[in-house]
């Protein structure tokens, strides 16, 4: 049996100590954190560097991927060390040492001047972006068809590039930059909706615009170019870019609907018995302004667990909150374990495209959505009844056990 506590020295928020903390809720050990003291560090590390874990006996184990081995290796059956087969853990290591080279110098020198860590260096942060871009790339196309990095579950391995990823993710890599990288999003959302990891690191809400160190420009190239321009060149005075309204937000202005979205959500959501809401919600549904999806998740062979499939769809409707004021949706787990599982919804959204919802979230390029009711098609009664399962339902769905329910209202 491990021992029942360890000392994990280490500054309050270090991204090193994730990795060691979550894999430490995985296998059920008690981690303590003491309050950082930088002589205490330099007394019992070798390096004199943080983090450093403190054993019962006395003994220390210094640098954090050795810790965090250390940790997860305290228990075979947690599976994080993989099979216990030296080929697993090959590639286990293999991923935390590529993580090390590829991945977390890059990323420092990315963000630490963010954070005030470290001086702003133009040529630094332009070579760092391009070599995380690299690292990402790779990850990318190894996580094309796979669910977790190394075993069809989550290890040390995926533990610890997360926990490099985070604050990037969180503080300088915009949408746009990540755009290229829908495998590794996908897999980073996967993995920080686990338990074990919002036990660490809590809610992550991913970087919506990069936040920039002090001195940097908007635009590292407009110095240069200003100071290249000839000098009897007048400068021009961009104009500012015109606010582009939301889709969504236009179409209420221009085309008005006399289907108010929050009291269908407020009757949806008191009403006796979600039988009776259907009747009431077909008197008043407007096809010209309003649509209906039917949602199909196009890789339903990557859900091996109830849990881990639950909050991957809690994951999907939280980042569609950007639309919440124009969208109703009803998810569904259904199959079993032992056979398969699968996602499948239906949505009530504003307007007659699907293209929104892709461009609020980009997870939803990973479903097939079929278009059920709104301009140009009529629902059957067989549609309708389709529509009612999916909205009212709580056992069975098309044949199958229903695992979970998420609703988005």
């Amino acid at each position: 049996m491990p021992p029942k506590a360890y000392n994990l020295h280490a500054p309050e928020g270090c991204f090193r100590a994730f990795k060691i903390l979550i894999a430490a809720e995985y296998n059920g050990i008690t981690v303590n954190i003491p309050t950082f003291n930088t002589k205490k560090v330099e007394k019992i590390s070798p390096t004199g560097r943080a983090p450093v874990l403190e054993l019962p006996n006395g003994t220390t184990i210094f640098d954090s991927n050795s810790i965090a081995r250390y940790v997860a290796r305290l228990r075979r059956d947690s599976g994080l060390m993989g099979d216990g087969s030296m080929l697993m853990e090959a590639g286990i290591d293999s991923w935390v040492d590529f993580c090390v080279n590829e991945i977390e110098i890059p990323a420092c020198v990315w963000w630490y001047p963010a954070a005030g860590y470290m001086p702003f260096d133009e040529n630094a942060y332009q070579k760092a972006k391009t070599d995380f871009s690299k690292g990402l790339t790779i990850l990318n196309s190894h996580l094309l068809a796979r669910t977790y990095l190394v075993s069809e579950q989550i290890t040390l391995s995926d533990i610890v590039v997360i926990s490099t990823l985070l604050y990037p993710f969180k503080f300088v890599c915009e949408k746009a930059y990540l755009k290229s990288f829908v495998n590794v999003v996908r897999w980073f959302n996967t993995c920080i909706n686990q338990t074990e990891f919002k036990a660490v690191i809590g809610e992550v809400t991913m970087c919506k615009k990069e936040l920039r160190a002090k001195g940097q420009k908007k635009e590292g190239t407009k110095k240069k170019e200003k100071e290249d321009r000839n000098d009897n060149t007048p400068a021009v005075e961009p104009s500012k870019p015109a606010t582009v309204e939301h889709t969504y937000k236009v179409l209420d202005k221009t085309s008005p609907s006399n289907f108010i979205m929050d009291v269908w959500k407020k009757f949806y959501s008191n009403c006796d018995t979600l039988e009776n809401t259907m009747e009431t919600f077909w008197s008043t549904f407007d096809p010209q302004g309003w649509s209906i999806w039917h949602q199909k998740y196009n890789f339903n062979e990557e859900n091996k667990r109830v849990f881990m499939t639950s909050n991957a769809v809690g994951g999907f409707q939280q980042r569609t909150e950007e639309i919440r004021k124009w969208a109703f949706g009803v998810m569904h787990i259904v199959g079993t374990e032992e056979t398969s599982l699968e996602i499948q919804g239906i949505w009530l959204l504003r307007g007659d495209s699907i293209e929104p919802m892709k461009t609020a979230n980009d997870d939803a390029n990973w479903y097939t959505w079929t278009k059920l009711a709104g301009q140009d098609v009529e629902p059957i009664e067989e549609v309708k009844a389709q529509i009612k399962a999916y909205w009212c339902e709580e056992n069975e769905l098309e044949g199958k056990p229903i695992q979970d329910t998420k609703v988005f209202k």
